[in-house]
């Protein structure tokens, strides 16, 4: 049965243009004007067609954890925000550390999943200490990336000695740069709030010495090396510098990085932390900075569901991580496009184009023919407001509940299948 979607205007090619989409067989058959007629017809007049949005960086939590996420859950919110691909971080119990679990981790994403999951291995086994995973092996079992994502790699020879097996299987190797010695017990960034609330601070060289190490390594070792969530203003510099000197770095962004600073963390509300913590009025600009000079090129949401137990009141002992998928988009075109501070098209290309393009995710990011239906329908005009009914995450755990966004998903489509659609959503002609 063919789908077509007609009046709405659609992100192609990194340009917004009127265009009708005929869908078929679960993929794109054509583009363009006067295509041919089809059993059902998606009206998108006056809204915003877009491939669907592509987050290299989420937790789904299961196995291992299943009560803060599961890959149904979070898959399920991807599609409430707009998200048809996402990157599955390492940090379940057990990790995918070997072909076999690996291959387990992704049946169990097959069969369970909403949207596509690419999945990460890790660097290590376990996802920490020094014994090397088979990259060879971890490549051909369906991993598309390795990262011991939530602890930074600590011995210089252990990311060196990755980093060549890495580049050896064509491998990339994405980064939570974090050196332990640094942190200092620490719980948000250090600085003048930190001292407000009598709470103990992380200083920016714990993420940025790291990755002083690492872009050196990287330049030695020729791998594909990603940053994950740039947070300080140094770490921007160094990456900067790393790509003018031929380094095959790439780098993302977190939403709440590019909104949040610490001066705005509210006293005893936990869903304030994150790792790396929300830094300084100077890091955000410089991360926006960033992005507009291509420094960072994609945002990710980091999107790190916990229980209401994890989080608690404490910021020292409280668990690291907020939600992101469901907040996403109409959180940045609210904050960001709506105030002048990037376009429509730049938003859409580091949350499209540029996630897919870094990890080869090959039919992400892009509407053309032959590619499959991919999509996501934003009514740019609509207001949200999310309450905590509105999640479909199991995690709860966002300091933008509540806030007034602009952007309402109306519709997401994977492999021209409708995985969510708005209950209010008046899209269909027949």
């Amino acid at each position: 049965m063919a789908t077509k979607i007609i009046n709405g205007t659609v992100f192609l090619a990194g340009e917004l243009q009127p265009a009708e989409l005929l869908i078929e067989g679960g993929k794109v058959q054509a583009l363009g004007t006067n295509l041919p007629a089809a059993e059902v017809v998606i009206d998108a007049q006056g809204k915003l067609v877009t491939p669907g949005l592509v987050d290299v960086h989420v937790h789904l939590r299961e196995p291992g954890e299943s009560q803060k996420e599961t890959i149904a859950t979070g898959t399920l919110a991807a599609a409430h925000g707009g998200f048809t691909t996402v990157g599955a971080m390492p940090n379940v119990v057990p990790a995918p550390d070997t072909p076999a679990r690996v291959a387990t981790q992704i049946q169990a994403n097959q069969a369970q999943a909403k949207v596509h999951v690419a999945q990460y291995a890790t660097i290590t086994t376990g996802r920490t200490g020094d014994q090397l995973v088979d990259m060879a092996g971890i490549k051909a079992a369906g991993a598309f990336a390795v990262t011991n994502d939530g602890s930074g790699v600590q011995t210089a020879g252990t990311m060196y000695q990755a980093m060549q097996a890495a580049q050896a299987a064509d491998l990339p190797l994405a980064a939570h740069v974090e050196d332990d010695s640094l942190l200092f017990g620490g719980a948000i960034n250090a600085g003048q709030r930190a001292a407000t609330l009598g709470v103990p601070g992380i200083p920016g060289v714990a993420e940025s010495a790291q990755l002083a190490r690492d872009l050196v390594l990287a330049q030695a070792t020729g791998v594909h090396y990603h940053v994950c969530h740039v947070s300080t203003k140094e770490s921007v510099a160094l990456i900067r510098q790393a790509k003018a000197a031929g380094v095959h770095v790439t780098a993302e962004v977190s939403p709440h990085h590019l909104v949040l600073c610490d001066d705005e963390i509210e006293a005893e509300n936990t869903n304030y932390k994150m790792n790396p913590p929300l830094r300084g009025q100077a890091d955000r600009a410089a991360l926006l900075a960033g992005l507009l000079d291509g420094t960072i090129d994609m945002i990710a949401t980091d999107h790190a569901p916990h229980t209401l137990a994890d989080k608690g009141p404490d910021f020292v002992t409280a668990a690291n991580g907020i939600t992101g998928l469901e907040t996403a988009f109409p959180l940045l075109y609210t904050h960001l496009v709506l105030t002048g501070k990037v376009t429509l098209t730049q938003l859409l290309t580091w949350l499209t184009l540029k996630p897919a393009q870094s990890f080869g995710l090959t039919g992400a990011g892009r509407l053309a023919p032959g590619q499959l239906a991919d999509l996501a329908i934003f009514d740019l005009h609509q207001p949200v407001t999310f309450t905590e009914q509105d999640y479909y995450s199991k995690g709860l755990n966002t300091p933008f509940t509540g806030w007034p966004l602009q952007g309402k998903n109306l519709l997401t489509m994977v492999a021209g299948e409708v995985v969510y659609q708005a209950k209010e959503a008046q899209l269909w002609n027949a």
